[in-house]
């Protein structure tokens, strides 16, 4: 037993000792392991609306002196307890808008929809892992003695493990475009914009209607996320569906279609292209998806694994998964980076650091200065949101949360005796700090873990 972990345990059975421990240990039990909860301190008191009496009053004393409330934090390697109830939350959402629920009419299940995975263009030759019929193949294969420039041997004949720690590394650093892969993280998500902007066009055309036309008779809908490949770059996977003029309340027209969706998409995937600035600086630079784009129909059921298909359940967890990971999935950092001193001391592999390392060379010309690479250094100048969706796809993150307090305070008034009692909630709570104390930290460790502490 270490030191510290000694000492915890001897300050848990101490505090177990006291008073207001039951207070206490229900306070932390209930946050479900959250690592960096934050502590309020005030009061709150319940009105009956027709008297105007007060019917409860009580304050942070009755949580040990501190109510603590979860850190609400979406990524699984900051606080795995609430980016999995994110990642739920985010589950649901998606999945509503593929069958129905959560105030989505289950006829949308009907509308046409694909999974679209749009990816990054390359820069540079990289390791990578390639497996045919359940064998793993050579990583790049080359003829013999043939080089890049630099003097680097041009291919790779190895059968990287999955574990291979120079996936993603580039063969020739200095082949690589890494001002090119910045670039492209910086305006990774207004190239999502101009696809969604081209992709109403391409189907209104399709369709052989006017922009304002299709408007009047159909509407595109979507939700996705960004995922970070070992080589740092970020992938666009979503769900993509045609409804009618008023979204998944009504019905597309009948020329909408699966064909004619995924041929869209294809279409405009291959086609976007934005120009970057700086073209004196680092050279001209066309920003545009990968040629590599996977467009599936999403079926409402389970099919084999052999089919191309996806069901709405799987598309929904695989969206939801990627939801609360950052670039450090990719060997990043994910904390802010402030001073380019900080980069000395970074544990990352060297194509991230280079990565970094340009986003800070890139952020202090004034050609990108508006670009703000370096505040997303340590996202590998990828400053957009990791999930989103359109305004009509389905419900919303805050109203599953909504609906989900509610719940808690019904529950709540259930348990007071004031489930009849027409009521107002007034409360007053300032911020008094965050984190845990080492004997909290321990009780927390033992929720998440699922141990027998948080049971006793």
């Amino acid at each position: 037993m270490t030191t510290a972990l000694a000492a915890g345990t001897a300050a848990l059975v101490a505090r177990a000792a006291e008073p207001d421990f039951a207070a206490w240990r229900r306070n932390i039990v209930r946050l479900g392991g959250c690592t960096n909860p934050i502590h309020l301190v005030g009061m709150t008191t319940i009105y009956d609306t027709t008297t105007g009496a007060a019917l409860l009053s009580y304050g942070s004393d009755v949580y040990g002196g501190r109510l603590l409330t979860a850190c609400g934090n979406r990524r699984a390697t900051v606080c795995p307890a609430c980016s999995s109830l994110y990642r739920a939350d985010t589950y649901q959402l998606v999945r509503a808008g593929l069958v129905g629920g959560k105030s989505v009419p289950g006829a949308v299940s009907g509308h046409p929809r694909v999974f679209a995975t749009l990816t990054a263009p390359g820069f540079g030759p990289v390791h990578t892992r390639r497996e045919r019929d359940g064998r793993v193949r050579a990583c790049r294969p080359r003829r013999a003695g043939q080089c890049c420039p630099h003097g680097t041997p041009a291919g790779c004949l190895e059968r990287h493990p999955a574990d291979e720690p120079r996936l993603g590394e580039p063969l020739c650093p200095r082949c690589y475009d890494y001002a090119g892969a910045v670039l492209w993280h910086a305006f990774a998500g207004r190239l999502w914009h101009r696809f969604g902007l081209e992709l109403r066009r391409e189907v209104a055309r399709r369709a052989g209607l006017s922009r304002s036309e299709f408007g009047e008779v159909a509407r595109l809908s979507y939700a996705k996320v960004a995922e970070y490949q070992r080589r740092g770059l970020v992938h666009f996977h979503a769900v993509i569906r045609l409804d009618g003029p008023d979204g998944p309340d009504s019905s597309p027209p009948g020329w909408a279609t699966v064909p004619l969706l995924v041929d869209a998409v294809r279409a405009v995937a291959g086609r976007v292209r934005l120009t970057a600035p700086g073209a004196d600086v680092v050279g001209p630079r066309v920003l545009r998806f990968g040629r590599q784009a996977d467009v599936r129909p999403v079926t409402s059921y389970r099919r084999g694994a052999g089919e191309r298909p996806a069901s709405a359940g799987a598309v929904a967890g695989y969206i939801a998964k990627y939801a609360t990971k950052g670039a450090e999935s990719a060997g990043a950092v994910d904390g802010r980076i402030h001073h380019a001193r900080d980069m000395v001391m970074l544990p990352v592999r060297a194509h991230v650091l280079r990565m970094i390392g340009t986003c800070w060379w890139l952020g202090g010309l004034p050609e990108f200065e508006p670009l703000g690479l370096r505040r997303w250094a340590h996202m590998l100048g990828y400053g957009g949101h990791f999930s989103t969706k359109s305004r009509r796809y389905s419900t919303t993150l805050t109203a599953l949360r909504q609906a989900r307090a509610d719940h808690r305070a019904e529950q709540q008034r259930a348990s007071l005796g004031l489930a009849g009692h027409p009521t107002i909630t007034v409360g007053e709570w300032r911020y008094a700090g965050r984190g845990y104390s080492p004997e909290a930290a321990l009780l927390a460790a033992s929720v998440r873990e699922g141990g027998g502490l948080h049971g006793a």
